[in-house]
Formats: C-alpha cells, structure tokens, sequence
C-alpha cells in the first residue's frame, strides 16, 4: 500500500509543480511581492498532497525566533525543507545554488521572487554577490533560509558545512538561528518510496553576532547536530553501529533461550 501511496504522490508532486510553473508564468509582470504571493500557492499544495502518504509535521522552538529579519540555517535531508520556508512565510527566500536554474522556468521565478542564486565555483566573486544580496534581502525585513551543507545528506549523517553562512554571519553581523529536522525519514533523498509519520522542524536557539568565524562554525555544527540526532532517535532512527548491536544481542539472546 505504501508504495501506491508513494506513486500516487509522486504523480501529483509532479504535476502540481507542472502546473504552477506554468500557472506563474502569468503572475511574473506583477511586483515582486505580489509574485511571491502567488508562488505561496505552491508549498500549500505540497503539504496538502503529503497527507496522501500520512506525512504531517510539528514545528518547535517557536519562542526562539526573533521578532526581526534572521538566516536560517537549516539541516538539509530531503525535499521538504525547501518547501517549508515558502510555506512559513511567503517573503522569505533561500540561498540556492545556481544549477537549479536548468529547471525550465525556475530560475526565472527565483530572481523574480528575489532569492539568491549562488554560483559554487565562483570563488571571491560570488561571495561578495552572496553578502550583497543577503543585505538587501534582510534590509528589506525578509528572512532568509540556508542550508550550510549545500546540499541534501541521508540520514544519520552531516556534511561539510560551507562558508558561506559564516561570511554572512560575520560581515553582516546577523542573528543565525540554526534549524534541525528528521525529514529525511520520511521524505528520503532520491527515493521513490515515502514513509508515513511526523516530520518535526525545530527552531534552536538564535546564534547572535559576536563570534569569531572559527568558534561559530563550530557552534552551528555542534548545535545543529545534536538536535538532529535527538529528531532522528525519537523518530525510532538507529545508526548502522546501533542496527549491529541491535542485531549481536538479538543473535546473543536467541542462542541462551535454546
């Protein structure tokens, strides 16, 4: 039945982003703001359509978001947290790579809603493009959300963080809030099937300026990979190493009953 589910989802993921990308296509002589308004109608479908698979979601550590513009620096395991920020609020945008502006009208509609589109292996140049656009961004009362891994990571695991949330946190002298979640049980990377149950998304503590690059680097990482691993074992996640023990003692225990 999962697997019904999962097909039937995908079908619809699909053509409901399909058809908001041509839908949109009218929407881009309007303002910017307006635009985004529009655009809001996506994510609301895509969480409509998760019920098809019984993925709902919980959000938590509200009372740490600041009642002011911040970054976002989120964990990055699956699809979802690149729906939820458009979801949270409309005027929010995200740090995004440049690549994904190959996705047929996509690209268009990211300047359009005033996101910022990173070229990775522009080196000193897009990271002045990068600290620029995030100042006028914020300058304008938006947030913005980044994932400092650049990229989605299975389960279990953590990637390298990149500079570039360092650079915006130590230039711009900004509130970081650093974000965890478990979606990555759910909604796996590159993986048809989709698995029932509670995505959470917690807002952790906000990082305020002051810190020297090295020491928050290190206290992004640290915090965010904590919570995640908190998120992930509540979920019922076991690493490799806790399958194996899982699996000795089973084998252990079977052996002493006979």
């Amino acid at each position: 039945m999962n697997y019904i589910r999962s097909g039937i989802f995908n079908f619809l993921f699909f053509g409901w982003t399909a058809f908001m990308l041509a839908f949109l296509w009218i929407a881009m002589p309007f303002s910017p703001s307006t635009f985004r308004r529009a655009i809001s109608l996506w994510p609301k479908g895509c969480f409509a359509l998760l019920k098809i698979i019984g993925v709902t979601f919980e959000m938590r550590g509200l009372e740490n978001l600041p009642k002011k513009p911040v970054v976002f620096a989120v964990k990055h395991q699956s699809v979802w947290e690149t729906i939820f920020f458009l979801w949270q609020h409309r005027d929010n945008a995200y740090i995004m790579k440049s690549e994904l502006t190959r996705i047929p009208f996509w690209g268009w509609y990211m300047t359009k809603s005033s996101h910022v589109l990173v070229d990775r292996t522009g080196g000193a140049k897009s990271m002045r493009e990068l600290i620029r656009k995030t100042k006028e961004i914020m300058d304008n009362s938006r947030s913005i959300a980044i994932f400092p891994e650049g990229t989605r990571m299975p389960s279990g695991s953590i990637g390298t963080f990149h500079p570039g949330v360092a650079a915006i946190y130590t230039q711009l002298d900004t509130t970081i809030v650093p974000v965890a979640v478990n979606s990555g049980l759910f909604w796996p990377r590159r993986k048809f099937l989709k698995n029932p149950g509670k995505i959470i998304i917690e807002f952790l503590p906000p990082i305020e300026p002051g810190m020297g690059r090295k020491e928050f680097m290190a206290e992004l990482q640290s915090r965010i990979k904590a919570a995640t691993e908190k998120l992930e074992k509540e979920a019922g996640f076991l690493t490799p190493e806790e399958i194996s023990e899982n699996t000795s003692e089973s084998i252990k225990n079977s052996g002493e009953t006979g």
